[in-house]
């Protein structure tokens, strides 16, 4: 199937390496507001047509789009793209609002069309490893969820400059871009929490530089935690009465292992690329859109928990403070 990709940044790259291992997937046309951008990074995998506007990629023939732009422009730029009848992958955060992301899905459902959030969880295998796992630590009393990692832009905000990741007009910080990837396996393994309660620390700018939340269930506490200005070096723990199952990178779900109460250790998964992560997803777009009669309950899971983690990080966002500009969606 034909596909274009709106971004140039390296997490399109990364996805359309991915889309060539998944197979099923030809690289038609990039999106990008300049057009010599969008033909470097064309070139680099063979493609030449370039779109300098979503307007024009929407009225084209090109039934299929991932995008990979800035997280203030998904709620416009895939509502355009669903109303001409495109299917569309968009990177996490799918929207700042569940109001937003309900709208968006109920858009999709109306043109028949297939509108998915980019969560690499839900389509690695790595995913079934661990919930396997979990049967086999006993009660679930707690668990730390972490993912506390030093910006690359970092540095740059320090020199004075305003990086898209630390501008809160572009709807970003640590919560949106790294705490989502708490939410989501909290929300797929233990359920929408009873109570909520966090906070956040600021950078000058009015980003959030890490969040902290807690989860409140009947029978355990879940703590989630995400920095861009500090990396960790802990990872992911979930606690139970007969061992612990760690993971070391809780977006990748790698560096699996599983510790009994003598303290030795399984290990469960190691390190995998990051395009042959990404090609989960991809292959599952691809099965979602062609083959929707087998694939309908699992495609009505991913939007039932796009939605719910919409709704939890909008809470967190709530409590915490952290504010976007009026009308982001």
């Amino acid at each position: 199937m034909r596909y274009a990709v709106i971004g140039t940044g390296w997490i399109a790259g990364s996805y359309i390496e991915g889309a060539d291992i998944a197979g099923n997937w030809e690289l038609a046309a990039v999106c990008s507001r300049r057009r010599e951008t969008g033909l470097a990074f064309g070139q680099k995998y063979g493609v030449e047509k370039v779109f300098t506007s979503v307007e024009e990629l929407a009225a084209s023939d090109i039934p299929a789009v991932y995008v990979a732009s800035p997280n203030a422009l998904h709620f416009p730029q895939v509502k355009l793209l669903l109303e001409a009848g495109k299917h569309v992958l968009c990177e996490k955060p799918l929207t700042a609002t569940a109001a937003g992301c309900a709208q968006l899905q109920e858009l999709a459902a109306k043109q028949g069309v297939v509108l998915l959030e980019a969560i690499m969880m839900l389509h690695l295998p790595q995913r079934r490893v661990i919930e396997e796992a979990l049967g086999k630590i006993g009660r679930i009393t707690s668990a730390r969820i972490d993912f506390s990692q030093l910006s690359s832009k970092y540095p740059a905000y320090l020199r004075g400059e305003l990086p898209n990741i630390f501008n809160p007009k572009m709807a970003t910080g640590s919560l949106m871009d790294l705490g989502v990837y708490c939410v989501y396996p909290a929300l797929t393994w233990f359920g929408k929490p009873e109570r909520i309660a966090a906070s956040a620390a600021f950078l000058p700018t009015g980003a959030d530089e890490s969040c902290a939340a807690v989860l409140t269930y009947p029978d355990k506490l879940v703590t989630l935690t995400c920095s861009k200005t500090g990396q960790s070096r802990l990872g992911t723990e979930i606690i139970g009465d007969e061992g612990t199952l760690v993971i070391d990178s809780i977006s990748k779900l790698t560096g699996i292992s599983l510790a009994a109460k003598d303290g030795s250790r399984t290990e469960l998964a190691g390190e995998v690329e990051k395009n042959v992560l990404m090609s989960g997803e991809a292959a599952d777009f691809y099965r979602y859109i062609t083959r929707p009669e087998e694939s309908r309950e699992e495609y009505a899971r991913c939007t039932a928990l796009a939605h719910a983690v919409s709704s939890v990080m909008e809470e967190i966002r709530r409590q915490a403070g952290i504010r976007f500009e009026e009308g982001i969606l």
